[in-house]
Formats: C-alpha cells, sequence, structure tokens
C-alpha cells in the first residue's frame, strides 16, 4: 500500500504538469495558435458553444488566424464572442470567414503576459504541494514503522522537488518565448 501512495501521488503531479502545459498554451507569444481561442464561445441560437464546435480555425500564415464556420448564421455571433473573450484580437468578417491578424506584442505586453505566466506555475506549485500534502495524510493513516514513514517521507518529498524542477523549466522555456521579438 505505501508504495501505491508514491504512485497515486506521481500521478497527480504529472496531471499537474499537463495541465500547466494546456495553461501556457492559451497564453499567445505574438504567433498565431489556434489553442488561444478555447476559451472562445459564441452565443449559437441561445446557448454557449465553444468556439471548436462551430467552425474550424486554421493559421494560413504565421500571424493570421482563419475561422471558417460550419454554419454561416453565426458569423456574427463568433465575432462578438472573440471580442468579449477580451484577447486582443480584432476579428474582420467577410460574410464567410472571420480573419484575425495577431498584433506583435509590445514589450509592455510581453511583461504583463511573463507575469501571468509565473501566476500559472504558482498555481501548479501549490497544486504540487497539496498533493504532497494529502500523500503525507494517506501515510499517516497506514500506521507504518517509524523508519518506514520517515523514508516514505523522503521519497514523496524528492517527487516534489523533481516536479517543481520541471515547472520551473517550462517556466523559463515560455518566458524565453514571450521575450523573443
Amino acid at each position: 500500500m505505501d508504495k501505491d501512495i508514491i504512485n497515486i501521488t506521481k500521478k497527480d503531479m504529472e496531471n499537474t504538469l499537463t495541465n500547466l502545459e494546456k495553461r501556457f498554451t492559451s497564453v499567445r507569444a505574438g504567433r498565431a495558435n489556434p489553442s488561444s481561442l478555447d476559451g472562445v464561445t459564441a452565443d449559437y441560437y441561445g446557448v454557449m458553444t465553444p468556439l471548436k464546435q462551430l467552425a474550424t480555425i486554421a493559421v494560413p500564415e504565421a500571424n493570421q488566424l482563419l475561422i471558417k464556420p460550419f454554419d454561416k448564421g453565426c458569423l456574427g455571433a463568433i465575432e462578438k464572442g472573440i471580442i468579449a473573450a477580451n484577447l486582443g484580437y480584432n476579428p474582420s468578417n467577410d460574410g464567410e470567414t472571420i480573419r484575425i491578424v495577431i498584433p506583435a506584442l509590445t514589450e509592455e505586453r510581453r511583461k504583463e503576459l511573463t507575469k501571468q505566466v509565473k501566476a500559472i506555475a504558482e498555481d501548479a506549485k501549490v497544486s504540487v504541494r497539496n498533493n504532497r500534502h494529502e500523500a503525507l495524510e494517506m501515510l499517516q493513516k497506514e500506521e507504518l514503522p517509524e523508519d518506514e514513514e520517515k523514508g516514505l517521507e523522503k521519497d514523496i518529498q524528492d517527487l516534489v522537488n523533481t516536479y517543481n524542477k520541471k515547472i520551473e523549466e517550462m517556466l523559463k522555456a515560455k518566458e524565453q518565448e514571450l521575450m523573443t521579438i
């Protein structure tokens, strides 16, 4: 059972890294990325619907997104949804598709995005610490011999250190991506 606690904790921490990666992709870095529109919803016949379910999103050029709706009747709703999402995009509707030219990031905006990325990374670290806390609680319930318990606590702390290091590496890579012009 004691190795199960380690395995469960490791799986939870892997999930934290996966979530962090997803959240990092939603922060745009001056290049067109369809996942930057993941949080966009549009009012489609009275129901707030994710953009991915209403249209295909393509990247025709490095700084451009092309949105082609399945139903041309929802073009206006998609355009409103993009504006309402407050991503800093200015969609242009040509009656068939919506084209978004991704503006180049200013130095000020880059620093703002870097702060946002640091906050996301800190959330991930908090999640890892919560995983450690849960693992230690499970360990307390096991009523193991003291020396075995101390050894497992050390293993759990090693896991925490490893995953915090991975989070820091991911953060540095994302910051580098944001600050590169």
